[in-house]
């Protein structure tokens, strides 16, 4: 679905992606992890166009992603739920949710789109006419990832979906996510400091520092591996075992395909 080879990325002069490749398969969950600065964020923006590399190869299906623009990378469907949650703080909800389906017709009515982003977040539907501005952050995450699914994308970029949740919440996530990747079969981009969690999801994983991909092997590979595990600051017990958060409470755990 997936493919990058050698990226390099600047900001202001200094280099931030150092010949940077990975890839994503049909259907899988890949992660980048790494420490703040290690380059995940930078990452993800380059993939959806919010930065232009200086050199390297993206390719989305096969077709070559290196220049265009945002707007373009999102109509050949791939959705972006950024690490800060954005919403429109003057639309409700219902209305931020919607907005994909104003923007990119798809290959499926907007009604389709819509109804599976509220099964997999089935608790917004009680909060459709509140605004934007009026959400707590694990609401904003909510969201912002399910306006990405509205695109109805085929691959999903989640950038830090755990961030500033509360430890309660970040196990709902993960129920969440595993749910979006088990019945909407789409690939999913994730980056992430929490290595447990991570761990816990992916398929295949990429360790980044410093602007350069440091490991690379299967998430089960990965988890039991003492020296990596050492290096990612996972040190209880059992940590090696791959562990399935389950879904959260209310969430639907089979999406009917039209």
């Amino acid at each position: 679905m997936l493919s990058v080879r050698k990226l390099s990325v600047e900001i202001l002069g200094s280099r931030v992606l150092r010949d940077v490749s990975f890839e994503v398969g049909a259907g899988a969950l890949v992660y980048l992890i790494g420490r703040n600065g290690a380059g995940k964020t930078t990452s993800l923006r380059t993939v959806m166009g919010l930065r232009r590399p200086v050199s390297g190869a993206m390719e989305l299906a096969g077709r070559n992603i290196v220049g265009l623009r945002p707007f373009e990378i999102a109509r050949m469907v791939v959705g972006f739920a950024p690490e800060e949650s954005e919403v429109f703080a003057e639309l409700t909800v219902a209305e931020n949710i919607a907005v994909p389906t104003w923007a990119h017709a798809g290959d499926r009515s907007a009604a389709d789109r819509l109804a599976e982003a509220y099964k997999v977040f089935p608790r917004l539907q009680r909060y459709r006419e509140r605004s934007g501005q009026a959400l707590s952050g694990g609401e904003r995450k909510m969201v912002s990832i399910a306006r990405a699914l509205a695109l109805g994308p085929k691959l999903l970029l989640l950038d830090e979906p755990t961030e500033g949740l509360a430890p309660g919440v970040v196990g709902q996530m993960g129920g969440w996510i595993e749910l979006i990747k088990r019945e909407e079969r789409m690939s999913i981009l994730l980056s992430e400091q929490n290595s447990l969690f991570a761990l816990g999801l992916a398929d295949r994983g990429y360790i980044l520092e410093k602007g350069r991909i440091r490991h690379e092997a299967s998430a089960v590979e990965l988890s039991e591996s003492a020296e990596i595990r050492t290096y990612l600051g996972v040190q209880e017990r059992g940590a090696a075992r791959r562990r399935r958060p389950r879904p959260a409470a209310g969430v639907v755990t089979a999406v009917p395909r039209p």
